[in-house]
């Protein structure tokens, strides 16, 4: 009996360890963990700041330079990010700040192509088990600024009493939670068994963005673990199981639209959160009074809330208090680079989100089905929070990773070099008739010699 070929075996190594510990270095820098607390207290940019970022670029120079082969392999990924920059640097021309402008273009360039190395480098499970243990220590470092140094990891004026581990404010701090749990999530639904330390991180990450009491940080969690927890479930169930769970979805997300739309308020103040969504709803409407005056070109990129910004002062100045961002991805990306660089990010944004669509059914289950539920974690986050387009914002560079992902081919397959060579031969002679003659047989006829 002929034994049945096996399935390829589509997993690629794993970077060597000098490698994942300098990306994982990248990627703690970029959520701007303690780095930004110590070296700008006030969040404005310092000369030191500027230094310090400076032997994080030659890592990222590095990193690419190592993996130029994977690179060239997502070359739609690289054209949409230098066709982003080079709108964000042409808005130096008419920018209110075109230093600024300038210097955070260069900024996005670098991070960017770090991000797609991230997609290109790390494949499958192997991004999310990164970024898990990177979440995994920045969490830990949380806990120990909480209980050894409250007056850096606890809010002590603002949001009193509120935990924010190693960044400025505590939603920094549930935007790094929820990636890591996601990330942890993801992790144990690619394996074959359970990983305790997933189930730990999950643990960790929940808790901590709970000390955090962000409403949307604990909304993004519970949609990124309950997307993994579905799909994976979805996977083992059978296709019967599969299609009571997109019912089930589709019903449930058609209700609490039409019960958002019909009783808005009642669903928000049951998240504790009042009409104006704490003061959000008068910047938008400020910034879209701003918008309005300059639709097609914005006030620059990066350069809107500047400390000597005069719009940025007026938005103040209506809203009687110190706004530092627009609270909405989207909104903040109008101030900036106007509506062709909001349809130009958005356009972006479909492609990977297309892209990770069709990925979704093989590769994403490889990936422990990280990809679909962090963008639908992110595409939500940016109604709420600023991350489109920076130049130093984890979810952003998450986002052009997944993106990477999306456009990059399939590895091929790998099996052991052993194994193939016994599978080509057993072909051979499971194909290879033997002679039909029958003096040739085993039990068949002798030849018998020529008489004359």
């Amino acid at each position: 009996m002929n034994r049945a070929r096996p399935e390829p075996d589509l997993r690629e190594p794993a970077p060597p360890v000098w490698e994942q510990v300098a990306a994982l270095i990248v990627v703690v820098m970029l959520t701007q963990a303690l780095i930004g607390p110590v070296f700008a207290p006030t969040q404005e940019e310092t000369p030191v700041l500027r230094l310090v970022w400076l032997p994080v670029y030659a890592i990222i120079a590095g990193l690419c330079l190592w993996r130029w082969e994977r690179l060239v392999r997502v070359w739609p990924a690289i054209l949409m990010l230098i066709l982003m920059v080079l709108h964000a640097f042409a808005s130096k021309h008419w920018s209110i700040d075109p230093v600024v402008t300038q210097r955070r273009v260069i900024a996005l360039a670098i991070t960017g192509a770090f991000s797609i190395y991230l997609g290109a480098a790390f494949r499958g499970a192997q991004l999310p088990r990164l970024l898990m243990v990177g979440g995994l220590l920045m969490g830990i470092g949380s806990l120990i600024m909480v209980f050894a140094f409250p007056a850096i990891g606890v809010h002590q004026a603002e949001n009193f009493g509120l935990w924010r581990g190693l960044w400025y404010e505590k939603n920094q701090m549930g935007i790094v939670m929820v990636a890591t749990g996601i990330a942890a999530a993801a992790v144990l639904a690619a394996g074959d068994r359970i990983d305790p330390l997933a189930l730990f991180t999950i643990a960790l990450c929940t808790g901590l963005m709970l000390m955090t009491q962000s409403k949307t940080s604990l909304l993004c969690m519970f949609i990124g673990l309950g997307g993994v927890g579905a799909l994976w479930a979805m996977r083992k169930g059978g296709a019967a199981f599969a299609i009571v769970c997109i019912w089930l979805g589709v019903i449930l997300v058609a209700s609490a639209s039409y019960l958002f739309i019909t009783n808005r308020e009642l669903v928000l103040q049951a998240l504790g959160k009042d009409p104006s969504l704490t003061g959000r709803t008068d910047i938008w409407a400020a910034l879209m009074r701003m918008v309005d005056q300059q639709p097609w070109t914005g006030f620059g990129y990066s350069a809107f809330w500047g400390r000597d910004s005069i719009p940025a002062l007026m938005i103040r100045e209506e809203t009687q208090w110190p706004v530092p961002s627009a609270h909405n991805g989207w909104i903040d990306l109008l101030v900036q680079l106007g509506w062709p660089g909001a349809i130009l990010v958005g356009g972006v944004i479909a492609v990977a989100t297309i892209g990770t669509l069709f990925r979704t059914p093989v590769a994403g289950a490889r990936e422990g089905y990280y990809s679909i539920a962090y963008l639908v974690v992110f595409l939500l986050l940016s109604l709420s929070e600023s991350v489109l387009l920076n130049q130093s914002n984890l979810p952003w560079t998450l986002l052009l990773a997944i993106l990477a992902r999306a456009v990059a081919p399939e590895p091929e397959p790998l099996r052991v070099k052993t194994i193939h060579r016994n599978l080509a031969g057993r072909t051979r002679q499971a194909y290879q008739p033997g002679s039909r003659i029958a003096a040739q047989y085993v039990h068949g006829q002798s030849r018998r010699p020529l008489r004359l």
